[in-house]
């Protein structure tokens, strides 16, 4: 399998606030985090819109609570334009009553949702969770870019800000990612949530049946009741293990806990009846397929179908653009074709050869389509064939630079993409070059041994 390594050094995280207790708390966390962050504080709405088109921070805390700050406005921006402000949004709340109904829209940018009380008390919590999982919060869809699988997996306390967090974190970035679509993204979200939830409180803390339903019975939230138990002795070092697969035709998600596990197969055949609780299981089968469990009961895992081919949302700055819908083996460009136009993939698929041999197809996780001859000004090098219909935006090089002068910080995401596409063309280098040397130390070793 191909990996490729990213090392994250300093990063900088920006809060969006005017409360001064909040931006105390974060900025002390930030100081004690060794160099791993660096804490920018945004206060104006020009000056937050500046900053997240030009540093696009994959992490962004943003107040949702301070009056001061119009939050509406501002998510309005990051709607307005998913292709490049997408994502990773943790939101501060002044209630739990601001916090429900945050929760409630259901947004696939935020990642966690948290009262000032809970965020000043547990600001270092949340920095260690970004720096135990920097790789992959700060390298949001590179291995996609690449072509190549991604396999990783996070170890969670029984807080339940942890569980939260890591729900709302994998599938955020399967929907970022196009995996998955709005419906799949809520069925996995559910999902997860009923293992985890599971995980660690019948695995880790040990909350019975008969004390759960007290607590329920009396109006309480179950999340209050796994914040007890968690620092009591006997729950104290158990942690919540989530692994991932994610390929390009499928994402397996498993979950284990430090728990003696439970006899899941008389559970999986009690039927299923609406009460308080206790159909977790049936629950989680019921949002996803291929729901598995071990011998012993205390993992548990489950794999989805990534969509495939989905459709690209348009860049702001390219929806004036004249966009060309392909029915199935149409040209879009001839190579050595005196032409230098960019093309952005809304959708479908496009074979690319090169002297009438097919070197390789691209979709919309290529971005685009004929980039070497707009950056050299030079013909086409290769032919571009559509593979079933699709559609394309089509945006002559003169359109595209002056759009580049009117909003320059689309260079820079630019400039990023062309970067991903380097890394993968020279690891699939390293990769041939890798089986080119095996072939021949083996057909040396044939010639030195006669055989």
């Amino acid at each position: 399998m191909l990996e490729y390594r990213y090392e994250v050094i300093m990063k900088s995280i920006p809060i969006v606030c005017k409360t001064t207790s909040s931006i105390n708390a974060f900025r002390s966390a930030c100081d004690k985090s060794s160099g791993e962050f660096v804490s920018v504080i945004l206060n104006t709405h020009d000056e937050v819109i500046s900053y997240f088109n030009y540093e696009l921070p994959e992490i962004k805390i943003i107040d949702f609570g301070d009056k001061g700050l119009d939050t509406d406005e501002l998510m309005k921006v990051i709607h307005a334009d998913p292709w490049l402000l997408f994502g990773g949004i943790i939101a501060i709340v002044n209630d739990h009553a601001q916090k429900g109904a945050l929760e409630k829209k259901r947004d696939p940018n935020i990642l966690l949702v948290l009262t000032r009380k809970d965020f000043e008390v547990n600001t270092e919590r949340l920095l260690r969770i970004l720096t135990r999982n920097k790789q992959f919060l700060f390298n949001r869809g590179m291995q996609q870019q690449m072509n190549t699988s991604e396999t990783g997996s996070f170890i969670s306390d029984n807080d339940p800000i942890d569980i939260l967090f890591y729900c709302n974190l994998i599938t955020s970035y399967l929907y970022n990612t196009n995996r998955i679509n709005d419906e799949g993204r809520s069925a996995i979200q559910s999902a997860l949530m009923e293992l985890l939830l599971n995980a660690v409180e019948h695995g880790n803390c040990k909350i019975s049946y008969d004390e759960k339903t007290e607590w329920l019975s009396a109006g309480k939230n179950m999340l209050d009741l796994i914040a007890v138990k968690s620092k009591l002795p006997e729950a104290l070092g158990k942690k919540v293990y989530i692994s991932y697969e994610i390929s390009n035709m499928r994402t397996r998600i498993s979950v284990r806990d430090d728990g003696t596990g439970f006899d899941w197969k008389k559970r999986l055949e009690k039927e299923f009846e609406a009460g308080l609780h206790g159909m977790g299981i049936k629950l989680a089968e019921s949002f996803v397929t291929s729901v598995a469990y071990n011998a012993k009961g205390n993992e548990a895992s489950f794999e989805i179908a990534n969509q495939r081919d989905s459709t690209n949302s348009i860049p702001v700055i390219m929806q004036e653009q004249q966009a060309l819908n392909f029915e199935d083996k149409q040209v879009v460009c001839r190579e050595n074709e005196p032409s230098n136009d960019l093309f952005y993939i809304q959708a479908g698929k496009y074979a690319v050869y090169v002297q009438r041999k097919l070197v390789t197809v691209l979709n919309p996780n290529d971005i685009f389509i004929g980039e070497m001859s707009f950056l050299l000004n030079d013909r086409r090098s290769a032919t571009i064939i559509s593979i079933g219909s699709g559609t394309l935006v089509k945006i002559p090089k003169m359109e595209f630079i002056t759009l580049i002068r009117q909003n320059p910080h689309y260079g820079i995401f630019l400039s990023r993409l062309l970067a991903q596409r380097l890394a993968r063309q020279s690891n699939q280098t390293v990769q041939i070059r890798t089986e080119f040397n095996k072939i021949k130390k083996e057909l040396d070793n044939i010639k030195e041994t006669g055989m």
